[in-house]
């Protein structure tokens, strides 16, 4: 018996070693594939991340809208109105696809579609975070970012100009008068605000030498006297303002929603849409202003740095000062009136443009004067 029972262990052990061996062995296997397995979980992750982001912003934006007007807001669908953004959802599928007789058919589905790829197209090249092995999952680390481009500040200007197609498609293939105004505003709104929103971009670019986001964010990482951080929000302040107030144009949001004034146009560009091609227009509104919250974080508020904070967990504070922005997005819209068309030209024009500009100037004579 006592010699069965050492064959039965040795078996066992035998047995455990084999398993152990046919584990390495897959283990080996899969290394190959194991990086662009991360990469593809990393970009379903972000893609699913974005659209939550609206369900959640539109929660968000009425919550808060309840709370500063002392009204409760959702309340009723799930626990505290938290399951809202689901019926909406549902109630938007179910509702019937409707089509002005007189509208071009293939322009008038292709604009919501051109309005949301645009802007899940311009956040793939937004970094959110340092270099990572996931807790040593991968030998080489990976830097956390769909697109690592070394020119991603002009990718994200570019593909954020395009996004105004789908608004004023929408507002010519609808057939209405209403609509085509609104398509109307958008384009010229998108010119006016365009030129100091990239002089404002020009400026960051000539203080961090690169047009890549990560390098740029990669110069603000350190601290001034040991306690305030290296960020261009304190060499930049009037391009940082500059910035968000063309940020909240550019993304067509109060007080600079003029394309869907509902007061003037009805609803704007979007007023004969329905169902999924009408709520295809919000939820790039969303993704846009999360883009727009990014580039800012990146740009002016040192992306993923922060003093004492391991680099390792940075991508925890970039998703706190991308949340901080966007609280700012809904706190304006909700305090600001909108205003007249005419002042939103003459302020982009006569005062927004010129301080842009002026800005730029003195940066590049600081960096000459510096490097001299």
């Amino acid at each position: 018996m006592h010699a069965a029972g050492a064959v039965a262990r040795a078996a066992r052990g035998d047995g455990g070693a084999l398993m152990a061996e046919s584990l390495r062995s897959t283990w080996e296997w899969f290394q190959p594939f194991l990086r662009p397995t991360v990469i593809g979980v990393m970009i379903f992750i972000v893609f699913n991340a974005l659209i939550m982001a609206s369900a959640i912003l539109v929660l968000a934006e009425r919550k808060i809208m309840g709370f500063m007007q002392q009204r409760y807001g959702p309340y009723l669908v799930g626990p505290h109105g938290m399951l809202q953004p689901i019926a909406d959802i549902l109630k938007l599928v179910f509702k019937e696809e409707l089509r002005p007789k007189g509208a071009d058919k293939w322009l008038f589905t292709l604009a919501p579609v051109l309005s949301i790829v645009t802007a899940f197209v311009a956040f793939a090249t937004v970094p959110f975070g340092a270099e990572t092995t996931f807790f040593g999952l991968l030998d080489d680390p990976i830097k956390l970012g769909i697109a690592d481009v070394n020119v991603a500040v002009l990718v994200v200007f570019s593909v954020t100009s395009m996004g105004v197609y789908g608004i004023v498609l929408a507002g010519w293939a609808s057939n209405s008068k209403y609509s085509l105004f609104g398509g109307l505003r958008a384009a010229a709104q998108m010119i006016s605000y365009e030129l100091a929103y990239a002089t404002s971009l020009a400026a960051v670019i000539l203080l961090a030498g690169s047009l890549s986001l990560r390098e740029i964010v990669d110069s603000q990482q350190g601290s001034w006297f040991g306690a305030l951080p290296q960020w261009y929000l304190f060499l930049q302040p009037i391009g940082f303002i500059i910035y968000v107030i063309a940020g909240v144009a550019e993304t067509n949001r109060a007080p600079f929603d003029f394309p869907e004034a509902e007061q003037e146009l009805v609803a704007g560009y979007n007023t004969e849409y329905s169902s999924v091609r009408f709520a295809l227009f919000p939820q790039a509104e969303y993704i846009n202003m999360v883009t727009m919250s990014a580039v800012a974080t990146d740009l002016y508020l040192g992306g993923w740095h922060f003093p004492g904070v391991p680099p390792e967990y940075g991508w925890i504070v970039f998703l706190a000062k991308v949340s901080f922005f966007l609280f700012v997005y809904i706190w304006m819209r909700w305090t600001v009136p909108r205003y007249r068309y005419d002042q939103l030209m003459m302020f982009g024009w006569k005062y927004l443009f010129p301080a842009s500009v002026l800005n730029l100037i003195a940066t590049a004579a600081l960096v000459l004067y510096l490097n001299a």
